[in-house]
């Protein structure tokens, strides 16, 4: 989609998020896990690309997620693939804290 169809949603605020959780969003029909790292937000499609597993639900240990299902792991920051049974990175949507709101960019 062209840049003039993007806007940032607020999905929560700082502080509904405790250091190394997550908290599953909708934004339209998607799901997405925003995870916090320290003062760091990040957000993700909440769905392991191995079989689309619900990812926010998972354990998190420092800057990995790892799925429920069958323990794919991927790394919180980029959302890339860390092991098998995954092979496929999973897609990031930028973060942005405006006030006390976070929010994702959206399109």
């Amino acid at each position: 989609m062209s840049a003039s169809t993007e806007r940032f949603v607020a999905v929560a605020r700082v502080g509904d998020i405790a250091d190394g959780s997550a908290k599953v969003v909708r934004i339209e029909d998607t799901a997405i896990g925003v995870f916090r790292i320290g003062d760091e937000y990040f957000a993700m499609e909440d769905a392991c690309s191995h079989d689309g597993g619900p990812l926010a639900e998972g354990s998190i240990e420092g800057e990995e997620i790892e799925c429920p299902r069958h323990g794919a792991r991927f790394n919180i920051r980029s959302g890339a693939v860390l092991c098998l049974p995954a092979t496929a990175d999973v897609p990031m949507y930028p973060v942005r804290i405006v006030g006390d709101e976070i929010q994702v960019r959206w399109s």
